[in-house]
């Protein structure tokens, strides 16, 4: 049996992930959600964004219960700059003795959009071009020409700077006068950072900079430094009510 862990917060990695089982007949699971170790699995497919120059909490979370003899392929898409990603994921797996056959990368649309974004002809470019280039990675995986990044410098201390300050950006939003107390932030934060108690939508600060509640509130009502940013995105290309899901 096949399986895709994956996680995703605005659809990137989901929409990875449903190509994976079209082609392989996969089964999904959302890493917030899965409690296992993988060996149910006879391969194990990981998609992830890139986060920093490394990976989300849940991720790196995953890779210290992973199974150490399930076959694992990693995909991981990054918006900006991968900052050799691959070879820190591959680095931290190998300490946890797992058995990575390959890592790939793919640019996608840039989600963290908090103070700048790219234009829209641009991520629309790279949007008209996914197919394509997923399809390849697929095609490579297929034929099992498996490729592990090589032993290059990683940019480990910026990744562990920024993940220890991811917390401080759910104490910088805040809601506006558009939100309707609908509680879809709430449901939808992969940490739990995010409460409704008297009326009022609170932030914590357990946030994994995943930005899922800015760009899926269905009112734009979230804020960051209480200024509206109005850059926000969603896969086009998913259900984005399958976001989070086991499919």
């Amino acid at each position: 049996m096949v399986g895709v862990l994956y996680f995703s917060s605005t659809g990137n990695s989901l929409y990875i992930a449903k190509k994976i089982k079209e082609r392989f007949d996969a089964q999904i699971r959302f890493i917030p959600k899965y409690n296992g170790d993988g060996r149910e699995f006879d391969r194990l497919f990981i998609v992830t964004p890139v986060y920093s120059f490394g990976m989300p909490v849940h991720v790196s979370a995953l890779l210290s219960r992973l199974n150490d003899k399930t076959e694992i392929i990693v995909i991981q898409n990054y918006g900006g700059m991968k900052g050799n990603a691959d070879r820190l994921f591959y680095e931290y797996s190998l300490g946890y003795s797992l058995k990575i056959k390959s890592i790939y990368t793919i640019k996608m649309p840039e989600n963290f959009t908090l103070v700048m974004s790219p234009p829209k002809f641009y991520r629309n470019r790279i949007l008209q071009t996914a197919d394509k280039r997923i399809d390849k990675i697929l095609n490579e995986i297929e034929a099992k020409r498996y490729m592990l990044p090589k032993n290059k410098r990683t940019r480990e201390k910026s990744y562990l700077k920024n993940k220890s300050n991811w917390h401080l950006i759910g104490r910088r939003f805040s809601v506006n006068d558009k939100c309707i107390k609908c509680g879809k932030c709430v449901k939808l934060c992969p940490a739990e950072n995010i409460s409704f108690a008297d009326g009022k939508i609170e932030f914590a600060d357990k946030c994994v900079a995943c930005l899922g509640c800015f760009h899926r509130c269905p009112q734009n009502a979230i804020i960051y430094r209480n200024k509206d940013n109005k850059k926000r995105y969603i896969n086009p290309n998913v259900n984005e009510n399958e976001i989070g899901k086991d499919l």
